[in-house]
């Protein structure tokens, strides 16, 4: 049994304990992409309690039933003691009804701690494994619904990833019930893997704005791929909604709806044949509401993509990487996630001093490069891409590359072009292979000398002219005259 000043009281300390935890957390810099999850999500549940207990404040201190008043006139203006015994009796009777009743102690309900088995456990099932924590994207079921659609030529994967926000190329005809539910799954898996990676992002306000956003370029009528002349209007009753199909000639869609197959369409949904010029306006209206709503999945897809660009790139990257990989180092890849989880997971509840003695070490005698997962790669790999031999580059200070992909690479980054620049030469494209600066100075000099020799030679060209008055080089005349053709 608590007094309102008492619950005003908890509820200042409970915001002060939730300001002091999230800037605790947020101090410390996550060592893995699950930590970070982790912190990110349970600083998101901080952030949505302090919202909902500020408000909890503010309807105390508004006090609309007058119950705040009316306690404190009951201390300042009544008898003091009077009123501490009645509370006082109060909270001894509450505690004799209730002798077990915890007490809550925001200081260690708020404190730092190691993640929970069960927390550690939700942010894995929150994510696929082609996922990888949020680092990536997993549309391979959205990509097999994409090639189910009408019309679709048949893509890799890969190449869905880079234009699986491109909606101007698809035909408006083909853009039916069936693509519909392909942009709504698409747009919903984006919007819930924002709010899974993002979650401090504020998703509701992000996702808000996308759609004030949409309602300003629709009524304006700049979305791309829907934009509208307003002085000259599309007439109505150019959809078929039974047959989903557009029609751009009145006539010819006045007679489809006497048709077989219209009648057919049309009774198999439930509907009943139009007759000729009936409905047309309707249709008209019915055609625009889809296309808004085709159009404004469109357009947050588009957003969405814009928003998460970087993790599309590196969806793409790790596709191309897992092309190149063999059955068995795919699932010794796996295999090395489900230990790091079951490592994690095993040592949840220990403190981090101790997790900072017992992290592995990684064991890499030979020096070699580390892999995206922070491992050396295979030294199998390592001696195939050539990664132990050492290119010197005199031109960029001397600079080793190592590997030949590394050196070929080289030649257009911005350390070999100023080195090119400093030495006077502007165009470093055909000075590709060259990085002694003597080799270079040399061979800018001869096409220097090349080019004025050919200035030299065109400007004295010797030209004649036949009887006819056509000009000719001299070397040509001659030939012709030779052959006897003048």
């Amino acid at each position: 049994m608590t007094t309102i000043l008492e619950n005003q009281r908890l509820l200042h300390e409970e915001l002060e304990r939730l300001e002091q935890a999230v800037a605790d957390r947020l101090a410390e810099e996550a060592r893995t992409i699950r930590d970070r999850l982790l912190r990110d999500h349970e600083v998101g549940h901080f952030l949505t309690r302090f919202e909902n207990q500020s408000k909890r404040l503010f309807d105390l201190y508004t006090d609309e039933d007058g119950s705040r008043e009316k306690e404190v006139s009951a201390l300042s203006h009544g008898d003091p003691f009077g009123e501490f015994y009645r509370q006082l009796n109060e909270i001894r009777d509450f505690h004799r009804r209730y002798p077990n009743e915890p007490v809550e102690d925001l200081a260690r309900t708020y404190k730092r701690r190691p993640p929970l088995e069960g927390e550690i456990y939700m942010i894995d099932n929150m994510f696929t494994g082609e996922e990888f924590h949020g680092r990536f994207f997993d549309l391979t079921q959205l990509h097999e619904e994409y090639l189910n659609l009408k019309g679709v030529k048949r893509i890799s994967y890969l190449h869905y990833l880079s234009i699986f926000d491109k909606f101007e190329e698809y035909p408006k005809v083909n853009k039916n019930d069936a693509y519909f539910t392909y942009l709504t799954g698409l747009a919903d898996y984006l919007e819930a893997f924002l709010r899974k990676t993002q979650p401090l992002s504020n998703p509701d306000v992000v996702i808000r704005g996308f759609g004030d956003e949409f309602d300003k370029a629709w009524e304006a009528g700049s979305v791309i791929g829907w934009e509208t002349n307003t002085s000259a209007e599309k007439p109505a009753g150019v959809w078929c909604d039974a047959c989903e199909k557009a029609f751009t000639n009145e006539n010819t869609f006045n007679g489809h709806l006497n048709g077989n197959k219209h009648k057919k369409n049309a009774a198999a949904k439930g509907n009943q044949a139009t007759e000729p010029g009936a409905s047309n306006i309707a249709l008209g209206g019915t055609a625009n509401l889809k296309h808004r709503a085709i159009a404004e999945r469109e357009f947050r897809i588009a957003k969405f993509t814009d928003l998460m660009s970087k993790e599309r790139e590196d969806t793409k990257t790790n596709v191309e990487r897992k092309a190149s990989l063999t059955e068995r180092e795919r699932q010794a890849e796996l295999d090395a996630l489900f230990q790091d989880t079951q490592i994690s997971i095993g040592a949840a509840h220990i403190d981090d001093d101790e997790d900072d003695d017992d992290e592995d070490k990684i064991y890499n005698p030979l020096k070699l490069p580390l892999a995206w997962d922070g491992k050396p790669i295979p030294f199998w790999l390592y001696k195939l891409h050539g990664l132990g031999v050492e290119y010197i580059c005199e031109i960029c200070g001397n600079f080793v590359y190592m590997g030949r992909r590394a050196f070929d690479k080289h030649f257009t980054e911005a350390r070999h072009v100023h080195g090119l620049r400093c030495l006077g030469i502007t165009n470093p494209t055909v000075f590709r292979e060259i990085t002694k600066i003597e080799d270079a100075l040399a061979f800018n000099d001869k096409l220097k000398g090349d080019k004025k020799q050919a200035q030299v030679t065109q400007d004295n060209v010797v030209q004649m002219e036949d009887g006819e008055g056509n000009v000719m080089p001299e070397k040509v005349y001659y030939d012709l005259q030779k052959q006897g053709l003048l």
